[in-house]
């Protein structure tokens, strides 16, 4: 089982994985004609499912979690699509909170495999530029096990972007942008403006829409996308509203804050958040309309308060402000891009308690690193740059130290893996109190949750990289 495991692996990282070598500035390959013959090889699986399709530069993860594990409370059985994954590519694709198993996996790459090679034989152009990529062949895969398992409702996460992006193909129950800034800006454009463009083209004719977009000139454009499509739209500050509610200073250990959300249709009170940060008080209330409205348009799928309480009460997602070691903290988060990091900061400071904090730093080439260090580093005390060693894309250590001593004339340490930069930072910090913050990219996070609780990533032997 073993062998046939990495054989399947080894067949997925041989095709063109855009998380491994970035997107091209002008995405031309990225056309959705190829994902839909795919699927029609398969037979369509993602025409029955009933889909809750969710884009957006930030909190749509946190988002898609929180839907799901609320529907799964209420008894429906869900599949949760999300990417990228912490260790196991199975991660990917959950039912009611648990990831495809091995055999599964193998059996939808055979499946899928059969019909990849059938496409290329086929089509002579398709077999020069490598399609379908990775993303393709995984997205069709999430959608083959949510139609087999014949899940009641599937929460699917989009890649990038939304308008090019391989999940949109599915013709959604419902759609929800949860917020829109900067990110991606080579591929989706270097306006607000234009990044909600390609993340409106989510908006499906006459299929209700929930948005959660605070600035003006990215609201206009997602209002102009749904007038337009006959979408019924539903905003946050004029379809529904929260409050954040923090907690109680001084702190003696990492507190989630609460929420009060109310809805055109429902008063759902006040929640304690099952994520730490103000940052899921928003996620939380764009999961809770478009529970609202999933349940207006699809009756069989209502979910109470008491299902959300105990959904959330029982959601773990890992390597968003993950605390994963107490006596120094250590908190693993994700944050990838400016808006990520400047949430980051804000929830060091309201959520945990005051104390000597280390931070350890690495990100991904194309990335604001600038941006991402002005944001974080007012709150450390001890700096040390490293990167990821799994995935070619990490921005070299010294580069970051470089851009650290530019911006505050600091001296960074500099290591060159994750298991020597968590050894030094649990040598800088002193006192029970203390704090470890791991954060830069996802892929530092990951191999930092697998070097902890000794799961490291599971990636093809042959290293292969296109």
């Amino acid at each position: 089982m073993l062998d046939e495991y990495q054989d399947r692996l080894d067949f997925l990282y041989s095709r063109l994985n855009y998380e491994w070598v970035g997107m091209p500035r002008i995405p031309a390959e990225l056309r959705l004609g190829r994902m839909r013959r795919l699927l029609r090889g398969l037979g369509d699986p993602h025409l029955g499912l009933r889909v809750i399709h969710i884009a957006g530069t930030k909190g749509k993860g946190s988002t898609a979690a929180m839907m799901a594990a609320a529907l799964t409370a209420s008894g429906l059985r869900t599949g949760l699509y999300c990417s990228p994954h912490l260790h196991r590519l199975e991660e990917r694709f959950c039912i009611d909170g648990r990831p495809a198993s091995p055999r599964e996996l193998v059996e939808l790459v055979d499946d899928v495999r059969v019909v990849v090679e059938k496409l290329e034989l086929d089509d002579p152009h398709l077999l020069h530029h490598r399609g379908p990529t990775f993303f393709e062949i995984t997205t069709a895969m999430g959608l083959l096990h949510f139609a087999r398992r014949q899940v009641q409702a599937v929460v699917l996460e989009v890649g990038m972007g939304g308008r090019l992006d391989s999940t949109n193909v599915v013709h959604p129950v419902l759609s929800i942008i949860t917020s829109i800034a900067f990110d991606h800006v080579r591929q989706l454009g270097s306006t607000l403006d234009a990044i909600a463009t390609e993340k409106a083209g989510i908006l499906k004719r006459s299929r209700p829409a929930v948005s959660g977009v605070r600035d003006a000139e990215p609201r206009r454009v997602i209002a102009r996308f749904a007038a337009q499509r006959r979408c019924p739209l539903h905003e946050l500050g004029i379809d529904f509203v929260f409050e954040t509610l923090l907690p109680r200073q001084p702190l003696v250990r990492p507190t989630p804050c609460e929420v009060h959300a109310q809805t055109w249709r429902t008063d759902w009170g006040t929640l304690e958040l099952p994520l730490i940060g103000p940052h899921q008080a928003h996620n939380a209330a764009v999961a809770l309309a478009g529970l609202d409205l999933l349940a207006e348009v699809e009756p069989s799928l209502v979910v109470d308060r008491e299902a959300v309480i105990r959904g959330f009460s029982n959601l773990r997602w890992p390597a968003r402000v993950e605390v994963l070691g107490e006596s120094p903290w250590v908190v693993l988060d994700g944050a990838h891009n400016v808006v990520s990091a400047q949430a980051l900061a804000t929830t060091l400071l309201t959520c945990f308690p005051a104390s000597p904090r280390t931070l350890v730093f690495g990100t991904t080439r194309d990335k604001d690193l600038p941006g991402q260090l002005r944001a974080l580093l007012p709150l450390f005390d001890s700096l040390i740059a490293t990167r990821y060693v799994e995935n070619p894309r990490s921005v070299p250590p010294e580069d970051i130290a470089l851009a650290i001593a530019a911006i505050d004339g600091r001296t960074a340490r500099i290591t060159q893996d994750p298991a020597a930069a968590l050894d030094l930072a649990l040598v800088c910090v002193t006192g029970p109190l203390a704090l470890v913050c791991v954060t830069g990219s996802l892929f530092l996070a990951a191999e930092t949750r697998g070097i902890m609780l000794g799961q490291p990533s599971v990636r093809p032997v042959t290293g292969v990289v296109i």
